[in-house]
C-alpha cells in the first residue's frame, strides 16, 4: 500500500511540475507575442501632430493623426490620398499634404482651378473653395515622371509655398505613409477621406 501511495505522490508531483512548465511556456509565448505585436505596430505606424491649418478643413490644429507607413509597400499613392511627406528642401520637416497627381499625369494649375489629364477638378469638398474662386497665386503645368507625385495643401491660398507649387513634384521616397484617421482628441475621431470621387473622371496614363 505504501508503495502505491509513493507512486501516486510521485506521479502527482511530476504532473504538477509539468503543468508549471507548461504554464511558464504559455506565459513566455504570450509575452513574446505581445512584444512582437507592439514592435510591428510601432514599425508600421507613426503619430503626427497637426501644427498648422494647411490641411483645413479636413485636419485641425492640435489634432493627432495615425499614419500608416506600410500602406504603399505593394502599390503607390493614389490621387486624393492624404500623405505624410518629408519636405524635399528640408527632409527633417514633415508635412501633411494631399496627392493630386501621380506618375504619368499632367497637371495644370491656374489661379482658379486645378486640372489633371485635361479634367478640371471640383475640389470644394476638401478645399472649401467654390469652383471659379481664386485659390492659387502660383500657376504652371507639369507632366510627372516615374515615381513623381504632385501634392497640395487643402488650404490653397495661404500655403502655396509649402507644397508642390513651390518645391515641385516629390519623389516616392519622400512619402512616409498615408494618413488614416484622426485619433485625438477622441471626440474628434474620424477617418480621413481621400475624396476619390473628385478624381473619378480623370483618365489614367
Amino acid at each position: 500500500m505504501e508503495g502505491v501511495l509513493l507512486v501516486m505522490r510521485t506521479s502527482t508531483l511530476n504532473r504538477t511540475a509539468a503543468e508549471r512548465r507548461a504554464h511558464l511556456m504559455r506565459e513566455l509565448v504570450e509575452v513574446l507575442l505581445f512584444v512582437g505585436i507592439v514592435f510591428a505596430a510601432v514599425s508600421v505606424t507613426q503619430s503626427f501632430g497637426v501644427v498648422d491649418d494647411s490641411m483645413q478643413p479636413a485636419l485641425q490644429v492640435e489634432q493627432r493623426v495615425l499614419v500608416n507607413k506600410s500602406a504603399y509597400v505593394f502599390t503607390g499613392p493614389s490621387r486624393g490620398d492624404v500623405v505624410l511627406i518629408a519636405d524635399p528642401a528640408n527632409t527633417s520637416q514633415l508635412l501633411m499634404r494631399r496627392v493630386i497627381a501621380v506618375p504619368g499625369d499632367t497637371i495644370l494649375i491656374t489661379a482658379t482651378s486645378v486640372s489633371v489629364n485635361g479634367v478640371t477638378l471640383d475640389e470644394q469638398a476638401y478645399t472649401g473653395i467654390a469652383s471659379g474662386q481664386p485659390e492659387s497665386q502660383i500657376i504652371g503645368k507639369f507632366t510627372l515622371g516615374a515615381n513623381q507625385y504632385y501634392v497640395l495643401a487643402d488650404s490653397r491660398l495661404a500655403w502655396s509655398t509649402t507644397d508642390s507649387r513651390e518645391f515641385g513634384p516629390i519623389a516616392r521616397q519622400n512619402i512616409i505613409g498615408r494618413a488614416e484617421f484622426v485619433y485625438w482628441p477622441i471626440r474628434q475621431f474620424h477617418w480621413i477621406d481621400s475624396h476619390a470621387g473628385v478624381f473619378a473622371a480623370v483618365p489614367s496614363h
